[in-house]
C-alpha cells in the first residue's frame, strides 16, 4: 500500500448504510496502482449530519465525496454552486470542497449509467427510445435526465409518490411520463430500456417482482443494485433472452469521472475494477 504523509489527499463517500460500497475498494485500487499519497474512506453521517459535516471540510481539508443514499438531495442543497447535471438530476452524488472554502456539487450518475449501457448493451439506441425508471428519488431523477439528454423520446417515471414523480416531470419536461406503481405494466408496455433506480431487490431488502413479459422483446434491462450482482429482475431479465445490464457497471462508469475530478487524474489503466468488485461480492452473479 501506499505510505501516505501529511500531504495525502483525502476523499471518500457518504451513505447510510455504507459497509456494502464497493466505493472504496474500486478507488483505493486505481489510487494504488496510480502511487498516489491518498485514501479514499468510506463514512456514515448521522442523519441531519451533513451540513456540519461539510462545515468542517471547508477549505479544502478533504479532497470531495461521493454521495449516495440517503444523502444526495441533501449534499446538493447543502453545496454553493452546483453543475447543471447536478441541477437537472435535483441531486449530488458528488461534492467538491475548494481551497476558498467553496462546496460545488456535481452528479456523474448520469455519465455512469450511459457508460454501462454502452459497454453492456452497444446495441441499444437511447436516442427515440421509449424508456422506463423505476423511482423518482436521487438516482432515478439523474437516470430520466441523462436518457432525455441521449435522446429517449419519452421516459416513463414509475414511482409509488405520485407528487415527487410530477415533481420530477415538472423540472425535466413533457417527455417524462408519470404512472403510478399499480400502472407499472402500463408503463413498460413496447418499452426498448428498464431502469430500476430503487433499491427493491437490494440483498436482505424487499424484492422487487416484475412480469417483464410486456417489454419490447430486444428491450434492455439495467438494474442499479448491485448486491446481488444478478438481482432476480436481471435473472429474469436474462432467462427472456434480454440484456441485462448489472449495477456494477454503472458503478464503475460513475467512478472514473469521479475519481479524476476528486484526484486531478483519470483512473489508471490496466486496473481489472470490476473483477477486484466480483470477487469482493464473494464471485456471484
Amino acid at each position: 500500500m501506499t505510505r501516505l504523509t501529511g500531504d495525502a489527499r483525502v476523499a471518500g463517500v457518504l451513505g447510510r448504510p455504507i459497509g456494502h460500497s464497493l466505493s472504496p475498494l474500486i478507488h483505493n485500487a486505481w489510487i494504488e496502482a496510480a502511487g498516489l499519497d491518498a485514501v479514499y474512506v468510506p463514512l456514515s453521517p448521522a442523519a441531519g449530519g451533513l451540513k456540519r459535516l461539510f462545515e468542517a471540510c471547508r477549505g479544502g481539508l478533504v479532497a470531495g465525496f461521493n454521495v449516495t443514499v440517503p444523502f444526495k438531495e441533501e449534499a446538493l442543497a447543502g453545496a454553493d454552486t452546483m453543475t447543471g447535471r447536478a441541477r437537472r438530476a435535483g441531486a449530488a452524488n458528488l461534492v467538491l470542497f475548494a481551497a476558498d472554502g467553496q462546496v460545488a456539487a456535481d452528479s456523474t450518475d448520469g455519465a455512469g449509467l450511459m457508460a454501462a449501457l454502452t459497454e453492456k448493451a452497444p446495441a441499444l439506441a437511447v436516442s427515440g427510445a421509449r424508456t422506463v425508471v423505476l423511482g423518482a428519488g436521487g438516482a432515478g431523477r439523474s437516470a430520466a435526465a441523462a436518457l432525455l439528454e441521449a435522446g429517449a423520446a419519452e421516459v416513463r417515471l414509475v414511482n409509488r409518490s405520485s407528487d415527487r414523480a410530477a415533481a420530477v416531470a415538472t423540472a425535466l419536461g413533457e417527455r417524462i411520463r408519470v404512472f403510478g406503481w399499480a400502472e407499472t405494466a402500463a408503463a413498460l408496455d413496447g418499452a426498448g430500456l428498464l431502469v430500476n433506480a430503487t433499491t427493491l431487490g437490494l440483498e436482505g431488502g424487499e424484492p422487487l417482482a416484475l412480469d417483464l413479459d410486456a417489454l419490447a422483446a430486444d428491450a434492455v434491462v439495467l438494474d442499479m443494485v448491485y448486491r446481488p450482482l444478478m438481482t432476480p429482475l436481471l435473472a429474469d431479465a436474462a432467462a427472456s433472452g434480454r440484456t441485462a445490464v448489472d449495477g456494477l457497471a454503472m458503478l464503475i462508469g460513475q467512478a472514473r469521472p469521479s475519481f479524476e475530478a476528486l484526484f486531478g487524474r483519470p483512473p489508471p489503466a490496466g486496473v481489472d475494477v470490476r473483477a477486484l468488485a466480483v470477487a469482493a461480492l464473494g464471485g456471484r452473479r
